[in-house]
């Protein structure tokens, strides 16, 4: 096994503590050709770690990890964890569908500088139910065990719900901190927090359903894993405050401003979110482009008025100071 660099001193101490709290999942910004713009991504990872999410995941499916180059991914968390300077915990998205390849994988992500690994579901295996625990807790083990860092389970909406049985095994892997719950189903996500609170170990339940990331934390959510904290990132770490310290109301008035566009973003097909977020980051300043790669497609004039309109009411727009403007 190849030991994993060691994590900054101020994580130490939380290395297997549930990650809870805002983890943003921010955009890849990119040239007009789809190459990456370093330099922008530089500045928006700088923005988005001064607004002090619990943390920070990269090479996810909001930064288009799957459409990413090994060589890319390695390379975004690299720069990404200059850029953060240790304000949080950097995070890498592990796509890989088998455990041996998984565990390598995410033994050379921690090389290059993550802290964690948001690991995706293994395609096909995690398909159709019946989804033996032993299937489950095996993977994550192996993973767990080869890189020694937290691990974020990331359920999609393909995955079987994790029944009673897989949750207790989870349990026991002392590297599993969190999953990720992306499934857009109001009564299993009560049912899977209500589960989860009946572990003899806590496992964070981090949203993954951007159109509903209070109503989630009012339920019992300890947090988001969320590609909308890739803007307005500290409004939502300020939401998700209130709620810990019961300031129902401040909570509710910042998601009354920052909801609609949640829910436009990521209403079907849920695929444009992408598209439609990076045009939001581009009127912000962010972005110089919002170009997606292919074969995502972009959108049309008539959205992109729509998103103005949203972000404006949001009050989004020219928050961003004049040096996070545009990339080279």
């Amino acid at each position: 096994m190849v030991a994993a660099p060691s994590p900054m001193p101020a994580l130490d101490a939380m290395t297997f503590e549930p990650l809870t709290g805002i983890i943003a999942a921010p955009f890849l910004p990119m040239h007009q050709d789809a190459r990456i713009d370093w330099p922008a991504l530089e500045r928006y990872m700088d923005w988005i770690a001064a607004a002090k999410p619990r943390a920070v995941a990269m090479n996810m499916d909001a930064s288009e990890g799957p459409s990413l180059s090994r060589d890319e991914q390695l390379e975004v968390v690299r720069v990404a964890r200059s850029a953060i300077a240790g304000r949080c915990q950097l995070l890498s998205g592990l796509i890989a569908n088998a455990t041996g390849d998984a565990a390598s994988w995410g033994r050379a992500l921690v090389a290059a500088g993550a802290e964690g690994l948001a690991v995706f579901p293994p395609f096909p295996a995690f398909l159709g139910s019946p989804l033996p625990a032993r299937l489950v807790s095996s993977h994550y083990a192996a993973i767990g065990a080869a890189t020694g860092v937290p691990l974020v389970a990331f359920r999609m909406r393909w995955v079987p719900e994790f029944d009673p049985a897989t949750l207790e095994a989870l349990a026991r892997i002392p590297e599993l901190v969190g999953i990720k719950d992306a499934m857009r189903d109001t009564g299993q996500m009560i049912e899977t927090i209500a589960a989860l609170d009946r572990l003899p170990r806590r496992i964070a339940f981090l949203t993954g359903n951007d159109p509903v990331i209070l109503e989630t934390m009012l339920v019992g959510g300890d947090g988001a894993l969320i590609g909308f904290a890739g803007t307005a990132t500290d409004r939502l770490v300020a939401m998700h405050r209130a709620v810990e310290s019961r300031d129902i109301e401040t909570a509710l008035g910042i998601w009354r401003g920052l909801g609609p566009l949640a829910r436009h973003c990521w209403r079907d097909p849920v695929r444009d979110y992408r598209p439609r977020m990076k045009e939001v980051l581009v009127m912000q300043g962010l972005f110089g482009t919002a170009t997606v790669r292919a074969p995502q497609p972009g959108i049309d004039d008539q959205e992109r008025r729509t998103l103005r309109r949203l972000a404006a009411a949001a009050d989004l727009l020219g928050e961003v100071p004049a040096q996070a403007m545009q990339g080279d």
